[in-house]
């Protein structure tokens, strides 16, 4: 799975609030999330992200509450993909749930621009501005499947009779 966009970096700890302040939590409208995602954090962040686009940070990305709405606002506004150095685990396993693709590269210099390509099954960002590559946490595939289905819901309708 192969994913390309534009990166908008953020610092670690960006917890679950700063993602989708809690107070927008109440509605199951997938639009009202999007329009409130980073608002404490960049309140310019909904007018510059566009659809692909991929989100970037630092250590602890997602810590605070389990609350699912955080890694779906981030969808709904159109993020393709979360880059981290690390993720709160609530809030990897919500993304994945959901079906938003995430990866962990411990090392990483991405700036706001950068242009990236992720290749979930290998584990890897390309820097397309530098032209490097970096290189992260590969994931299993039946996650990527999940990911690939739309979420986990998706994938459990599609594939449930094998599972059980």
């Amino acid at each position: 799975m192969n994913l390309k966009g534009y990166a908008h970096t953020y610092g670690d700890h960006i917890d679950t609030d700063r993602i989708i302040p809690g107070k927008y939590t109440k509605t199951l409208d997938l639009s009202q999330l999007a329009d409130h995602v980073l608002e404490d954090l960049d309140p310019s962040f909904r007018e510059k992200v566009r659809e692909g686009d991929i989100i970037v940070a630092g250590e602890n990305f997602g810590c605070g509450s389990s609350r699912e709405q955080a890694p779906l606002a981030l969808k709904a506004a159109g993020v393709s993909a979360v880059v981290a150095r690390s993720f709160a685990r609530i809030f990897f396993r919500n993304a994945i749930n959901v079906g938003l693709p995430v990866i962990e590269v411990p090392d990483h210099n991405i700036e706001t621009g950068t242009l990236l390509t992720i290749n979930l099954s290998k584990g890897t960002v390309i820097n397309e501005n530098q032209r490097n590559e970096l290189q992260g946490t590969s994931m299993p595939m039946v996650m990527i499947r999940i990911l690939e289905s739309g979420g986990l819901v998706s994938y459990l309708k599609k594939h449930g009779d094998y599972i059980l």
